[in-house]
């Protein structure tokens, strides 16, 4: 095996790798609307063919959706399960677009070239590095460093209805592997490139107070009648304490703190909380006392109102007492919170605040509790150091403040721990307009899985 080798393969075939993606890229496969189908199904039928090449038995397992796409190849060495999705966003608004959406091409910024496409971060060019990766490796080898299994998606970008039941049918060929990997991740900045190992879990909660059975007059009956809205916003005022905790009981049971090693590699980062709320147009940081905006974004839980409705919102001016007053409420999760005994909790706090003549009416958004891959695996730091030969600035274990399921899913279901590395940036676009993805992150995320792989193959 001789890495410098495949490196420099990866180098001299830049150009063919680009033209590979940019093949990827013109497939529309827009998993959510059904005008797209046939398009879904042949990116899935591309990747068969293109796993194939390298020697992988691979094929398009249906679903009642849009195929997965499974692919073995290799053997001996560490078992690594890698995934991607093949579907994209829909590109509405078309004419915010600079040019059309499926015609990929390099362009010219004042950050260096990018590829401008849909998917061309989200999440094509990124399954593609690791797929060239491997290419590389088997050109200059023969063969691939120890076992992969390639699992592309399809419905990604419509919800995966079909993710969880296909996991669980096929739990015991995917399971089989040591690790997973995820690609659907950014870096933490243009030069420092990122494992992410948490990621925060996510409770929705709607609820709705009804007092009086009709709208009604203030005139002729304020102050005698319950208003809703007066009742809902002393239950969402009751959700913080001064110090910016969240106050459901129990709701930190679970909560851990940050080892010291962790924080020291966060801190080193150089996280500029007032440049980031800055560009927001705010300047402190409103999560809980004595904790640095970094670990409110990354290792805190949060509890949010994301929407509030009720009385008459319209031009002009109605006095109306109204019967019903709603809101919308997210928790972000971290740790080993439990979601469901945080949903009974919170809907238990507020009946107990409801006064008479009041009721409520529940509606969960889903409940998925957070992802903490265990960094004692001797395979993170492996990766990490090898991510740093590769990037101006050493790798970094880092947080993320939303929620990644599929990651939550390995562990679930096939017991395994996840090492989340991307290459997008924050400024690629995903979901909008004009998406894009560096060639210097396309370039170098496929050297730096060369890496990686050579790093795990023991």
């Amino acid at each position: 095996m001789s890495l410098d080798q495949v490196l420099a393969r990866i180098d001299a075939d830049l150009d063919q790798s680009l033209d590979r993606l940019f093949a990827l890229l013109r497939i529309p496969s827009i998993s959510t609307d059904p005008a797209y189908k046939d398009d879904c199904r042949t990116a899935a039928d591309w990747l068969v063919e293109d796993l194939a090449s390298m020697g992988f038995e691979a094929g398009a397992r249906e679903t009642p959706g849009h195929p997965m796409v499974i692919g073995h190849g290799g053997e001996g060495g560490k078992h690594l399960l890698f995934y991607g999705h093949y579907d994209v966003q829909p590109v509405d608004p078309l004419n915010l677009w600079k040019r059309e959406p499926f015609d990929p091409a390099l362009e010219e910024t004042p950050t260096g070239k990018v590829i401008r496409a849909r998917g061309a971060c989200d999440d094509k060019g990124q399954l593609m590095t690791f797929v060239e990766a491997c290419r590389a490796w088997v050109a200059v080898n023969g063969k691939l460093p120890g076992r992969i299994t390639m699992f592309f998606e399809g419905e990604e970008e419509s919800g995966s209805p079909s993710l969880v039941p296909f996991m669980k049918e096929n739990a015991d060929e995917l399971s089989a592997a040591d690790v997973a990997l995820i690609c659907d991740t950014s870096m933490y900045d243009p030069e420092t490139p990122a494992i992410t190992t948490q990621l925060r879990g996510l409770l929705g909660e709607e609820l709705t107070i009804t007092g009086p059975d009709k709208d009604l007059h203030s005139g002729s009956y304020g102050g005698a009648a319950m208003n809703p809205i007066r009742v809902l916003s002393r239950i969402i005022a009751s959700l913080h304490d001064e110090d910016g905790r969240v106050t459901v009981p129990g709701f930190y049971d679970g909560v851990e703190e940050l080892t010291d090693e962790l924080r020291a590699q966060w801190d080193a980062l150089g996280f500029d909380a007032d440049s980031f709320l800055g560009e927001v147009g705010l300047s402190v940081p409103a999560g809980e006392s004595g904790r640095s905006a970094l670990e409110m974004l990354w290792a805190r839980p949060t509890c949010e109102v994301n929407g509030i409705t009720g009385g008459y919102t319209g031009d002009g001016f109605k006095t109306v007492l109204p019967s019903k007053a709603s809101a919308k409420i997210s928790f972000r999760l971290v740790g080993q919170q439990d979601p469901l005994a945080i949903r009974e909790s919170f809907r238990k706090m507020v009946e107990d605040m409801l006064p008479a003549d009041c009721s409520v009416e529940w509606h969960g958004h889903g409940a998925s509790p957070a992802s903490v891959m265990s960094t004692d695996d001797p395979a993170y730091e492996a990766a990490r150091q090898a991510l740093s030969d590769e990037w101006p600035n050493e790798a970094a274990f880092i947080g993320a403040g939303g929620s990644i399921p599929i990651a939550g899913y390995f562990k679930s279901i096939l017991g395994l721990d996840s090492m989340l590395i991307g290459f997008g940036r924050d400024d690629d676009a995903i979901h909008s307009p004009n998406e894009k993805y560096h060639l210097a992150s396309f370039h170098k995320g496929i050297r730096s899985w060369a890496r990686i792989l050579a790093a795990l193959d023991t």
